[in-house]
């Protein structure tokens, strides 16, 4: 490499081309916006090619920008994992590592108790928890974790998969007495049902999983919260769908009740992710690996 380019005007470019904006990549590499435009002049005017055109509203990557972007990022993340490694290989376990998580009860509760016990276990590490329901992007975001539930799609990431999270439509046995019981899913039409962004329900048949019915749901309160969905349905406002460990002492109660006995709710895979061709350092390693036994008790 030319003596003359610097490694860190590389790094600089990577991180605006990632974050979109001068002052968004200042603040996470803690530096002035003149000391990066500074920065990327110098390695433009090295390369002889224009990066990224600028005006006072926007900015965008030139052609050669986005290839030479492409190339440098997953340079970066080869040295940035041959650093790791050595490191790795030169002292105990440390570092930091940053994950996302649902929030509920499976993030508020039980993976964050996972990760006071790992924290416990491995003082040298600190870990950053953030909790969101949107689907974020390993790289753009860049998170080293992520949980998550439902089905995925994106073939760039690894998928381990901790624990099937049976779920239950259940409701407050006043309620019940009071609207009475539906004795099929298309009865649900005539009843109230609490739900969060979901507008259809869909069942499968215990004796036949074959046979499956979905229903149009409606009712008085919609939240994406689901502790506020089962306090609405211990008020007896409604009919909810949850999961079952969201509301094991109300089940045991009597509190709540199952309202289905022939017809259940599919089981939603909760999975641990992870970036496919990205390096994993070893404190990455032994985070999964203190996961999967953890999630051990509940499959």
């Amino acid at each position: 490499m030319n003596s003359d380019l610097n490694l860190a005007d590389i790094r600089a470019f990577t991180v605006i081309a990632k974050q979109g904006s001068f002052t968004q990549a200042a603040e996470v590499l803690g530096c002035s916006r003149s000391h990066l435009s500074k920065q990327l002049s110098q390695l433009e005017r090295f390369l002889g090619v224009s990066l990224i055109t600028r005006t006072t509203r926007a900015q965008r990557l030139t052609e050669q920008g986005q290839q030479f972007f492409e190339q440098c990022q997953a340079a970066l993340e080869t040295i940035d994992g041959a650093v790791a490694s050595t490191v790795d290989n030169a002292r105990h376990l440390q570092g930091q590592i940053n994950i996302n998580c649902v929030g509920g009860v499976i993030g508020e509760e039980i993976v964050t108790a996972l990760v006071n016990d790992f924290i416990a276990l491995y003082p040298d590490i600190s870990v950053n928890l953030d909790f969101s329901s949107q689907r974020v992007d390993l790289v753009v975001d860049e998170f080293d974790l992520v949980f998550r539930m439902g089905e995925l799609e994106d073939s760039g990431i690894v998928a381990r998969k901790l624990m099937s999270i049976e779920n239950m439509t259940m409701a407050s046995p006043q309620y019940l007495e009071r609207r009475g019981y539906p004795d099929h899913p298309k009865a649900l039409k005539d009843h109230l049902c609490i739900t969060g962004s979901i507008d259809h329900w869909l069942f499968e048949q215990e004796s036949n999983p074959n046979n499956k019915v979905e229903v149009a749901i409606k009712g008085g309160f919609r939240c994406k919260n689901g502790r506020a969905m089962k306090a609405s349905a211990l008020a007896g406002n409604g009919i909810v769908r949850l999961p079952k460990l969201y509301c094991p002492q109300e089940l045991a109660s009597g509190e709540l009740v199952s309202v289905f006995e022939e017809w259940r709710v599919a089981d939603t895979p909760f999975y641990l992710l992870y970036h496919k061709d990205r390096f994993q350092p070893a404190r990455l390693k032994a985070f999964v690996s203190f996961a999967t036994q953890h999630f051990m008790e509940y499959v």
